[in-house]
Order: C-alpha cells, then structure tokens, then sequence
C-alpha cells in the first residue's frame, strides 16, 4: 500500500484529498497546524468528518482515524523543522502531496509575515525533507494568482509570470523557483498544481462564493468589486481532487535535455464566469436575491483567471469539469446543512 502525506489536511482540498486518497488505497498521513487565518471549528468539523476529534489533540501526535481506513493525522507545523523531519524519518513516504500554505490574497498586504515564514520556510522545510528522505513524487499547490493582470489568455504555463500583484502571489512563484532548483540539483521529482479559483463543500469562509452566501442568506449587503467586471475560472473541488489523484502516481521521468524532473501544471475548468453570472447562479440556488454594493478594483485583485489546461490533459487525460450550476448547487446544500439554516419552500426551483 503507497504511503502518501498529505500537509495542510484539515483545510479545504486537504480535507477533500485526505477522504479521496484513503479511499483509492492509499496509506495517508495527514499535518496540519490548525491554525486560526478563519475560525477553526469549521476545520474542527473537517476534522470530525475524517473521523480525527479535533479537540485535544497534542502537537506532533498521530490519531487514527475512526471513519477513514489507514488515515491518520498529527497537529504539526511545517515551519518546525525537527518535528517534520522526525515524521520523515520514521514513515519512508512514497509521495507528498503539499498543500499547507497561508492562503489569501488580501490578507498577505496586512499579514506579510505569515507568508514569507508559512509558504517560504514551510515549503524550504518540505523540500529539504524529501530531499533527505526520496520520495517518488512530489505535488505542491502553487496558484493562478501567480499570471497577475497577464492579458494573454486563456493562460499557459509557459507564458512569464515575473509580476505578482499580491505577496501571496510572490510566495506561490517563489515556491516555483524553488522546486526547480532542488529538482535539479536532487534529482527530486516535482509538480507543481496552479489552482484556480476552488470552490464547493466545506470551503474556506474568505473565499467569495462563501462570504456571499453568508451575507445573502444574512440579508447583508455584498460588495461588488470593479462593478463586477471581474472573469474566474471557478473550478469544483471534486475536479481538482480527481485531477490530483490521477497525477500522483505519473511524476516526470524524463527531461527532455533538461536537469529537472519537473513540471507545472493548471488545473481550472478553462471557462471564465463574470462576477454577475456567478452571483445569479448564487442567488438561484440560495432562493434569495443579493444586496448589492459596487466598489473600486481592490488591492491585489485580477481582472481575469482563465486556465488552459492542456499541459495536464496530456498527463491525465481528460480532466473531469463540473458545471457551475451543479457545483454550486452540492455546496449550498452542504451550507445549509452546516449553518443548520432553514430550506426554502421552492428550494430546488432555480427560478428567483
């Protein structure tokens, strides 16, 4: 049986990941810090779902868990380095699957310090690890952010990306660079996965879709911003925990001529939704219209995510896509179910 680590497992595609790959036949073992960027009783509950009791658990310690088979998880920080090298040491993984990373654009203006010690010496640490441990393959998130206000798309992985916009952006290119480099001087076989704009079941609360389904259901106004003349490549999660799982076991093996076992890959549904499509397929599956409020461009933001993913069909094969009708219709279920909120009389008639 394959033994995986899969870092950042209480967080969304962690979570989503660690539930997929125990149910492929993979011994899973999971890290995640828990730490409070949003309210950890909603990765608690994620926690709970993969059958970890989230409350007393001790640093460092690995729980069975009690729904998932050969699952386990410790609470470890990827920025103590001797604890990670202990899990190394004593597990001999085959894969890693990297996830752990402090997320969000617009908190890396106001946080810059969680960025640079979380993405940058957290992922130093990843690398280092299996670098003095050889793993088969390793997976890292790296994301769309890192194309800025790039024009020419839909966006390709071989196009520059030498401008972020955000310090979250500049972290997830350094984390590029990076593997590169210890691909090439180690001969450590890396991917790294540009998401684009995830959502679904058990989701983050920072991530849009989220925060306007908490402010609609609410009655609260929601906040537009450039007057909605924004495009997402908004991808399900299951999309991305299918592709994931298929790329896992088909690390690079050859070079090309090159020195690094190493690729890039996008992984987006490569269809654009304007911001105002997506709010009324929202509001049809809420049952309930949208205060609206129209702001400025903010900090950091881009105009447009559009994958191509061409690259990773090559790889995988055809990537499974998710309509966003339907994706958005699983996650207001699981909404309602987990804000235990009442459901409309006319809940499944997507007609306001």
């Amino acid at each position: 049986m394959p033994k995986i680590l899969v870092t950042g497992a209480a967080g969304f595609i962690g979570f989503h990941m660690v539930k997929k790959l125990s149910s492929a036949g993979y011994q899973v073992i999971g890290i995640d810090n828990l730490n409070n960027y949003y309210d950890p009783e909603l990765k608690k509950g994620r926690l709970r779902e993969s059958g970890i009791e989230g409350d007393g658990l001790r640093d460092n310690e690995l729980v069975e868990s009690t729904k998932l088979p050969s699952y386990s998880f410790a609470k470890l920080d990827i920025r103590d380095k001797s604890e990670l090298e202990n899990l190394f040491r004593g597990q001999g993984f085959d894969y890693v699957l990297h996830l752990a990373a402090q997320a969000g654009v617009r908190y890396s203006i106001t946080h810059p310090d969680e960025y640079i010690s979380c993405n940058i010496t957290g992922f130093y640490n990843i690398l280092e690890c299996c670098r003095n441990w050889p793993v088969k393959h390793l997976l890292f998130a790296s994301s769309s952010s890192v194309y800025g206000n790039n024009t020419n798309v839909p966006f390709r992985e071989d196009i520059p990306v030498d401008r972020p916009i955000s310090l979250y952006a500049a972290t997830k290119k350094s984390n590029e660079l990076m593997a590169f480099t210890y691909s090439h001087l180690y001969r450590v076989p890396l991917t790294g996965l540009r998401f684009f704009t995830v959502f679904g079941p058990w989701g983050r609360p920072d991530m849009a879709y989220f925060s306007f389904s908490e402010k609609i259901t609410s009655g609260q106004p929601i906040a537009i911003f450039n007057n909605g003349d924004l495009q997402r490549d908004f991808t399900y999660v299951d999309d991305i925990v299918d592709s994931i799982e298929r790329l896992i076991d088909k690390p690079v093996k050859e070079t090309n001529g090159g020195t690094a076992l190493y690729r890039i890959l996008n992984i987006g549904h490569s269809d654009p939704v304007v911001l105002d499509t997506f709010i009324r397929e929202l509001e049809n599956q809420l049952q309930k219209e949208a205060i609206r409020v129209n702001k400025p461009m903010q900090a950091g933001d881009v105009l447009t995510t559009y994958a191509d993913v061409s690259d990773l069909e090559s790889v995988i094969g055809k990537m499974k896509k998710t309509s966003l009708a339907d994706g958005l219709e699983k996650f207001v279920s699981w909404y309602r179910e987990y804000k235990k909120l009442p459901v409309p009389e006319h809940a499944h008639n997507n007609a306001l």
